[in-house]
């Protein structure tokens, strides 16, 4: 597990706190590790090692959780801090927060496409076939 205190030092031994953390608006889903409650938060900054959200829970330092990214599924952290609404979460693992930043439409792989979408995408093709010139 990562220390939340801590985000993966370079090799000269200095947290990387600021250098790798984007800004952006991003909502994702919650869900606590002990109870299984879920919520929705927004997420105003992202690294590799965790990130920060508005949240209107009531959550405490050390709590267990998971956060659902878009193109990275659910991940695994720790509440680092709590400060007016607002939370941090270290990751238990570091990800690639450029896949949470891709937007859903530009998918290359139709795995990577939601099933939503996959449906909407059919039925515009079906219905191409069905159009004839003029």
């Amino acid at each position: 597990m990562i220390d939340p205190s801590k985000q993966f030092p370079d090799d000269s031994g200095v947290a990387k706190r600021e250098i790798d953390r984007d800004s952006l608006f991003l909502k994702a889903d919650l869900r606590f590790s002990a109870t299984k409650e879920q919520g929705e938060v927004r997420i105003r900054n992202l690294s590799a090692g965790g990130l920060m959200a508005e949240a209107p829970v009531q959550v405490a330092r050390g709590d267990k959780l998971d956060v659902n990214l878009r193109n990275v599924g659910w991940v695994p952290g720790t509440v680092a801090w709590v400060a007016e609404g607002r939370i941090g979460i270290a990751f238990d693992h570091p990800i690639d927060p450029k896949a949470a930043r891709k937007p859903v439409g530009q998918a290359n792989d139709k795995d990577d496409v939601p099933f939503y979408l996959q449906k909407l995408n059919k039925q515009q093709q079906d219905s191409k076939k069905n159009l004839r010139r003029v």
